[in-house]
Parts: structure tokens; C-alpha cells; sequence
């Protein structure tokens, strides 16, 4: 069977991404739009309604725009903005957040694809949370490293361009104390209250790793880094894409330093403990630009149509 999948924000990374994608498999066949009817209306409503799968790669606004825009109730939308991701009636496209997940996305006509931070950061919290080893009214903070690529087409380009000397050392930002994955990290990891969160930029294309503080103190009592590393290794058990490394991972101590890219081009998120007598710290590394974004839209897509789920990725 051949499948009718159109990508609404074509020209965007994400969007650009996923063609790439799609490019190698030949059960899909890609409507394209006109690069002069990129804002028309009516013709964005015409291969949408056209397509079985749409993926919607667009600011926010323009994602909710396009959504009013479907009348056919068998094209399934896919929204990689932050529009949807905790509206009810939207499954949220990480396949591995609960046992359930996989049927709610193979049963919704609308997924909402998790954002890059909260994907790391949700994939490490919610086991712990369902296993009662962290409490939910535990204030948490976070911290992120990411690539450049992950601010779009006008980040890539002023890092690409070279010769600022502020671009050649991390920038933390997000300062506010109001970044737009807060949401979506606190709902999906069923905490109480939504993280202390701080994303860094820093002067490499694509790679992103989450880290999260605990201190067992603060813990269901008993609790050491053999039972968090425990309970992450039992909840993803069988899991093609996220892999749950030993506690401490000798690996990585030898070394002396964490490798943030290693999962570059591949649709894989890592999960680490490092962990002594008194605290822990939780480390989780994805493909910004893979299980981030691109990836793990595409792997939604494949769940929602009950394919292996690694087609294409």
C-alpha cells in the first residue's frame, strides 16, 4: 500500500529533514506544494485533505491555522510545533512514554510530536515518577546542551557564517524561566510543578543532551542509583530507540567526559545514571534533529499506520 503524506512548512529543517526520510522508502508517495502557493490557503487545504499522513512543520499559529484547515477525518495530522502537545484530543507522539501510547497514536487522527528538551527530559522523569521512586511534587531542575540546529534556518545560518567571538563559547538563554517545552515536560512526566529549566546553545550543528539532579534525600526512601537505573532499564526494556547504559557507565567515566553527539544520525535516545552515596545526576543524549524533531515524527507516522516503526529512520 502506498501512503499520501504532505509536509506543510516543506523548506523548514524539520520539514526538510523529514523528506529526506521519507525519500528512502517506496510506500509513500510525497505531495509537494508549489513553491508559489506556499501561502495559498485553499491549496494547502487541498493537499492536506489529500493526504493520509500530514505533517505540520510551522510556527505555532500557522500549525493551529493549518489544523482548521482539515476537513477529511482520515488525514492524520502530525504537528512538530508546540501548539498541540498538551491539548486534549492530541496523543503525544513518543511512542515510549507508557505502555498505552503506541495504541492512543495508532487511534488519534491527531499527534502531537514532542519537542527535543522535553523528549530527553520526559523520557528520563516519567519511569521514575510512575515507579514512585520520584515524587511528583518533587521540585526538579534540568539543564540542556544542544547544537545550533536547533534555532532554525536564522541560527544555523549566523553560526555558519563565523567570525562572532560570542558564538565560539556556550550561551545559556531561556532566562525568562519560560521556555515553550515547560509545558509539555511537567504534563508528560506527570510532574506537579514544571521543571527549573536551562537550555545552552553551544557552537556544534546537531546533538542534545538533557542532564537532571537528584538528590536521594529528596526520594522515596531506600532509593539508590541502582534502583533509578533499575527502573529506566525495566520500563525500556525491548525498546528499539532508547537504550538504558549500566549505572555509571564505566564507558564514559574512563573517558572523563560526556560525548553529547553520540547519537547523531540515528533516530536513538541514551539514558544514564551516574550516581554516588548521596545524589544522582540523569543524562539523556539524543539526535536534536532525529528523536528530537524529524525522527521521532516519523516514527509516530509509522506507529499511527501499525508499520515497523523504523522505516525510514
Amino acid at each position: 500500500m502506498t501512503y499520501r503524506i504532505f509536509v506543510d512548512g516543506q523548506e523548514g529543517t524539520t520539514g526538510l529533514r523529514i523528506h529526506e526520510m521519507l525519500a528512502r522508502r517506496n510506500d509513500v508517495e510525497v505531495l509537494r506544494i508549489d513553491a508559489d502557493k506556499r501561502k495559498d490557503a485553499a491549496e494547502r487545504a487541498r493537499l492536506l485533505n489529500a493526504a493520509d499522513v500530514a505533517f505540520l512543520c510551522l510556527p505555532d499559529a500557522a500549525a493551529r491555522e493549518a489544523a482548521a484547515l482539515v476537513t477529511n477525518p482520515n488525514t492524520c495530522l502530525i504537528d512538530a510545533s508546540t501548539a498541540h502537545r498538551t491539548t486534549p484530543g492530541w496523543a503525544f507522539g513518543l511512542p515510549e512514554l507508557a505502555p498505552e501510547q503506541r495504541r492512543l497514536i495508532r487511534d488519534s487522527k491527531r499527534i502531537a510530536n514532542p519537542g527535543c528538551h522535553a523528549s530527553a527530559f520526559i523520557l528520563l522523569l516519567r519511569p521514575l515518577v510512575d515507579a514512585g521512586l520520584v515524587p511528583a511534587a518533587l521540585p526538579v531542575s534540568a539543564t540542556s546542551i544542544t547544537g545550533y540546529s536547533g534555532g532554525g534556518k536564522k541560527m544555523i545560518e549566523q553560526y555558519e557564517a563565523g567570525g562572532d567571538p560570542v558564538l565560539q563559547a556556550p550561551r545559556p538563554y531561556g532566562l525568562a524561566l519560560g521556555h515553550k517545552h515547560l509545558p509539555e515536560m511537567a504534563a508528560h512526566a506527570r510532574l506537579a510543578h514544571k521543571p527549573n529549566f536551562m537550555p545552552i546553545v553551544a557552537s556544534f550543528y546537531k546533538g542534545l543532551a538533557v542532564s537532571v539532579p537528584l538528590h536521594f534525600s529528596q526520594l522515596k526512601p531506600g532509593t539508590d542509583g541502582a534502583a533509578l537505573q533499575r527502573a529506566l532499564a525495566e520500563r525500556y526494556a525491548g525498546e528499539r530507540f532508547v537504550k538504558v547504559l549500566p549505572l555509571s557507565d564505566p564507558a564514559t567515566l574512563e573517558s572523563g567526559f560526556f560525548d553529547v553527539q553520540a547519537c547523531n544520525d540515528t533516530n536513538r535516545s541514551d539514558l544514564f545514571v551516574f550516581a554516588n552515596a548521596e545524589q544522582a545526576i540523569l543524562i539523556c543524549r539524543l539526535d536534536n534533529l532525529g528523536k528530537g524533531a524529524s525522527g521521532a515524527a516519523v516514527q509516530a507516522m509509522n506507529a499511527h499506520l501499525g508499520l515497523d516503526e523504523g522505516l525510514g529512520l
